[in-house]
């Protein structure tokens, strides 16, 4: 997505909840049945960027959005003295958003997923399957696929005014979307110190052993029966289609997709309205 890290907007307030001795930066609005909102992967995304769909399902639904670890205003996951295993990765972003379940006391709740979210969505309906009640992914990872040129190069950005205006064409379709002002936002999220430095070490080369690690093998997305809808761009440069959703299709017990035309990967920014409409229609379903 590509709004910038930054406060939560009115009647989105934000908090910290501990996870494993460590910060989680949750930001909450409205009250109801709990659906939870995980972002994506790119360089200065936090749980921000689902502002304009808190708003929306707030009046029917407890909306939490968290920050990722690494990202925004969670705590980064340390490396150990040795080097050892690297911290981040589907395993580690998956204990933390169940950690965050356990600590909200939420045994039933939606997961809405975008890009590398909706592969971490994807692996807690798999863990908590009597948890999660309905699932919705978004442009989303989480299957084996050859590294997408256009996610080597999100997960390659170093920050720079260049580069951020090369982060919004390659996510948005739309020019609308890639303003000097919308590049300085991008930037400017894209330079806070401890978010910059996680990012940089999170995805290193080669790049497509993270795409491997964020994938559910074809046995454990057949074992997931929650209701899911898939929501994709067809033009998406990030996460093709045919590599994403196209195949989920045909993997995922009870799935249902709704493709939007001339829409790259940010579709939650792109098509905003028609998108909280599939997902709140989506969400009241019995």
């Amino acid at each position: 997505m590509s709004f910038p890290a930054g406060g939560a907007r009115p009647g989105a307030e934000g908090r910290t909840v501990r996870v494993a001795g460590r910060e989680t930066f949750v930001r909450e609005a409205g009250s109801g049945p709990a659906v939870v909102l995980l972002h994506g992967s790119g360089p200065g995304t936090t749980g921000a960027a689902w502002e304009p769909a808190m708003a929306a399902l707030a009046p029917g639904f407890r909306v939490i959005a968290p920050d990722f670890a690494g990202f925004g205003r969670s705590s980064p996951l340390p490396r150990s003295r040795s080097g050892g295993e690297h911290p981040y990765g589907r395993r580690a972003w998956t204990a933390q958003i169940l950690g965050l379940l356990d600590e909200l006391a939420l045994d039933r709740c939606a997961v809405v997923g975008n890009s590398m979210g909706g592969a971490i969505a994807l692996s807690v309906a798999h863990a908590r399957p009597r948890t999660v009640t309905r699932l919705v992914g978004i442009g989303t990872l989480g299957l084996d696929m050859p590294l997408p040129p256009g996610l080597d190069r999100l997960w390659a950005y170093r920050p720079g005014r260049s580069a951020a205006r090369g982060l919004l064409e390659l996510l948005h379709v739309d020019a609308a979307f890639r303003t000097d002002e919308a590049v300085e936002a991008r930037l400017a999220a894209t330079l806070e110190p401890g978010p910059r430095e996680a990012f940089a070490a999170m995805f290193p080369p080669p790049r497509e052993r993270w795409v491997r690690d964020l994938a559910l093998t074809a046995d454990e997305l057949a074992q997931i029966r929650t209701p899911t809808l898939l929501v994709h761009g067809v033009d998406d440069r990030v996460v093709p289609l045919e590599s994403s959703t196209l195949r989920l299709l045909r993997l995922l017990p009870d799935v249902r997709a709704h493709l939007f035309g001339a829409c790259g990967h940010a579709s939650p920014a792109e098509r905003p309205a028609e998108l909280h409409r599939l997902l709140t229609t989506f969400l009241e379903e019995p």
